[in-house]
């Protein structure tokens, strides 16, 4: 059986960094989402503005619900995300950490894009997010390298 220490690298700080700035974007998202809320005049506990609320609505009023709905699904869609890319992101820097937190730091940045894009008045059936799905290839780099760590820690080159 191989014993294995972990050395942080120097480095390491950059991907600490890079996955704290991820927790003020949650608080971001809930923010952003809390003044879509009071727009489209939803009131809590619900989640969503239901289709019945949407189709009795003026179009002021349903363009607001809709908004809300993708601001709602935006935020689901971080927290559905974030873990995993955190958990990567601090794997996967104990071995490379400058790689890490630079595609911590673009998975942050694709998913402000992401959420405002989402957000968009003027693009229907929130395709304005595409704009930000940028963020799958920073979290998919990261899952392998994280996964890559694993690979050479199993044969003894980390």
């Amino acid at each position: 059986m191989i014993a294995y220490s972990v050395t942080v690298p120097k480095e390491y700080g950059y991907v600490i960094l890079a996955a704290t700035s991820t927790f003020f974007l949650n608080f971001w998202h809930g923010t952003r989402v809390g003044l879509f809320r009071r727009a489209a005049e939803i009131p809590y506990p619900h989640p969503y503005a239901t289709a019945e609320q949407i189709s009795s609505a003026s179009p002021d009023k349903k363009q607001a619900m809709y908004l809300f709905n993708c601001a709602q699904r935006a935020h689901g869609n971080y927290l559905e995300n974030h873990p995993s890319m955190v958990i990567a992101m601090l794997v996967s820097g104990l071995q490379y950490p400058r790689t890490a937190a630079v595609l911590g730091a673009a998975w942050a940045v694709f998913r402000i894009i992401y959420a405002v894009g989402y957000t968009r008045a003027d693009k229907q059936e929130g395709k304005g997010r595409l704009a930000g799905s940028g963020f799958w290839l920073a979290q998919l780099a990261a899952f392998g390298l994280a996964g890559w760590v694993g690979v050479q820690m199993i044969m003894g080159q980390a």
